[in-house]
């Protein structure tokens, strides 16, 4: 994806995908890391079909939709800011509003199958959303569309996978009939997952922007676009992380919260299992800077090497840190979990201040990499007890 468009997307291919998916990330975030999350927490433990499970299903179906509603009137209220530089018109706008219902719906019976332990089902339709997003792009492209109408074939592409996905998941009768109103209960158990969504949006996606914005000021955007180009070799590798830890770790993690010293004991395995083997795969992944970024790009992005190793460091202090604060979701601490984002971001700025004028546009992942391991040092102090069972 990111390849077609360094290529064959013309000058500023690059930024206007990461633009687009930014964009993509302010209205999906509250979905997929606050309904999506919590659905995960309420209905691993239930029986599909039961009462409980019927109610936590509608509550995640009803916040979705509100999502979407929401989504779509910002769209209508903000189109310049929003999506003005994509040069969109009413059309395009509407079709963008579809995408985006289209996969937060796939999104959210994605999660029904996790929450349910289909990982073959979930694996699958992973690898098909993956694949035809950028096959869209290339369709488009290679006909001579513009980038404004590929990355929206890219969006309604991926949103598409909802079709399969309601198939699969009804046939494991994971979508049973819904009845009656939306419980009160239900929505507020749910709404503190999007309190902490919330933070997320504001203290991770919004600062990612500004973090840009910053750069593209000071550095301008040919120097910008080495940066650019480390950052989606990282998003790349970190959505992988990701998917993996929401399929495997974190509903686990969520099964495992009534038995303390059995989650103690998962948490510590999968510590010392991860580390090594993320160091090895990063360190790898650095070994083979000078033909992975011309590779994955164009030749010209080879002079980004030298900002791949604070990077590295930076994604492998923050993936160990994740599984740690997995534990604050599974146990829906809102207010601790909310405070721990706003101190690491206001970190972060802080250490840009001090560290972009001493060290240029290296300073941008090395402040990354100082602020994860200030943050993991804290995680591994504060969960001592939730890790060691004691």
């Amino acid at each position: 994806m990111n390849k077609l468009l360094a290529v064959y997307g013309g000058a500023g291919g690059l930024t206007l995908l990461a633009h687009f998916q930014n964009l993509m990330a302010l209205f999906t975030t509250l979905p997929n890391d606050g309904v999506h999350v919590g659905t995960v927490k309420y209905l691993a433990p239930l029986r599909p079909g039961s009462g409980r499970y019927r109610s936590w299903l509608g509550a995640g179906l009803a916040l979705n939709g509100l999502a979407v509603v929401l989504s779509a009137g910002l769209l209508l209220l903000f189109p310049g800011p929003l999506v003005g530089v994509f040069g969109a018109g009413a059309g395009w706008l509407g079709l963008f509003v579809m995408g985006l219902g289209l996969l937060i719906g796939n999104a959210w019976v994605v999660t029904v199958l996790l929450a349910a332990g289909r990982l073959r089902a979930y694996v699958g339709l992973t690898v098909l959303l993956s694949a035809l997003g950028p096959a869209a792009v290339g369709a488009v492209l290679y006909r001579g569309g513009s980038v404004a109408v590929a990355l929206l074939a890219y969006l309604l592409a991926q949103g598409l996978t909802l079709l399969p996905a309601v198939w699969v998941a009804g046939r494991a009768g994971l979508l049973p009939r819904l009845r009656g109103r939306v419980s009160r209960v239900t929505l507020r158990g749910l709404g503190r997952f999007l309190l902490m969504a919330l933070s997320v949006l504001l203290f991770s996606k919004a600062v990612d922007f500004s973090l840009r914005e910053l750069l593209i000021r000071q550095f301008g955007l040919a120097a910008t676009d080495l940066w650019q180009a480390v950052a989606k070799l990282s998003d790349n590798y970190t959505m992988v992380f990701s998917a993996v830890m929401s399929s495997v770790y974190y509903p686990r993690l969520a099964a495992l919260s009534s038995r303390p010293l059995e989650r103690a004991r998962f948490v510590r395995t999968v510590l010392a299992l991860l580390a090594p083997v993320l160091a090895v795969g990063l360190g790898l992944l650095w070994l083979l800077r000078g033909w992975l970024l011309p590779l994955l790009f164009e030749p010209r992005f080879a002079a980004a090497g030298f900002l791949l190793a604070p990077q590295l460091l930076a994604d492998w202090l923050k993936f160990l840190t994740w599984l740690l604060l997995f534990l604050l979701t599974a146990q829906a601490r809102v207010g601790r979990y909310v405070a721990v984002q706003a101190v690491s971001a206001a970190a972060l700025g802080g250490l840009l201040v001090v560290l972009l004028p001493r060290f240029g546009l290296v300073g941008a992942p090395l402040a990354q990499a100082v602020r994860y391991g200030l943050l993991l040092g804290w995680c591994l102090w504060y969960f001592r007890r939730e890790i060691w069972g004691k």
